[in-house]
């Protein structure tokens, strides 16, 4: 018997609720900390119902769009350029790698020195956690292109441009894919964090407030709606790919 496609992951989300259900109906965990899961659910449809939640969302997918976007544009335009030519990636090449392991909640604190707490320091560390994944992926993409299809080049007589637009570019593009998507994770991760520190509206914030209030429905529907967020720009970019 072959049990449809979606079955599997939907049945290990659902002995995790279940789980969670009777822990805490149980009293294996304080309510305090984790609540039920109707508790968190009424807690999220309450939010939504009442508008609070949808503002909040709104800032919280504008900054991480705004930020992957302008990343993967970058990260594209880089990575195509490192991956095309072999001497500028031999001089690129290690200041890439002396920056790619910085953290970016190492950078906050001089982004907060540059922008103050302000929405362009979110967005300036959004854009420098998340342009990583599209920049080396992109790199390693053009890197890989089949030798053949640079002789082709050759014969052609093809601008660089159209090299890059032509050929290149869609012999690299499932390694693009792959690395926006990771860099559409990490941007919502970074620009929840963001939220959190420079205490701007948005999930984050709304997370970090009701942390502090040991208010868990409302902290335990959050981060739902972060899941489910990034599960959604995940699905979708994963069609494309």
């Amino acid at each position: 018997m072959r049990w449809p496609p979606l079955f599997s992951p939907l049945a290990v989300l659902g002995a995790l609720i279940a789980l969670w259900a009777v822990a805490t109906h149980a009293g294996w965990v304080p309510l305090a900390y984790a609540p039920t899961p109707d508790a968190a659910l009424r807690a999220l449809v309450r939010g939504y119902a009442q508008g609070d939640w949808w503002r909040l969302t709104g800032h919280t997918v504008w900054r991480t769009l705004q930020g992957w976007g302008i990343a993967s544009v970058l990260g594209i335009a880089l990575g195509a350029l490192v991956g095309s030519s072999a001497r500028l990636s031999a001089w690129l090449q290690p200041t890439l790698e002396t920056l790619r392991p910085l953290p970016a909640p190492a950078l906050i604190p001089l982004a907060v020195a540059l922008w103050g707490l302000t929405p362009a320091m979110v967005l300036a560390v959004v854009v420098a956690g998340s342009i990583w994944p599209a920049l080396l992926a992109t790199t390693q993409g053009f890197a890989g292109v089949d030798p053949r299809l640079r002789d082709l080049r050759r014969l052609l007589h093809l601008r660089p441009a159209a090299w890059l637009l032509k050929i290149a570019l869609p012999a690299a593009l499932p390694d693009v894919l792959a690395g926006l998507r990771v860099g559409l994770t990490l941007a919502l991760v970074i620009a929840t964090v963001g939220e959190m520190l420079a205490s701007m509206p948005g999930i984050g914030h709304a997370l970090l407030l009701a942390a502090r209030s040991f208010q868990a429905p409302e902290l335990f529907a959050g981060m739902a709606v972060l899941g489910l967020l990034g599960f959604s720009g995940n699905a979708v970019l994963l069609a494309l790919e």
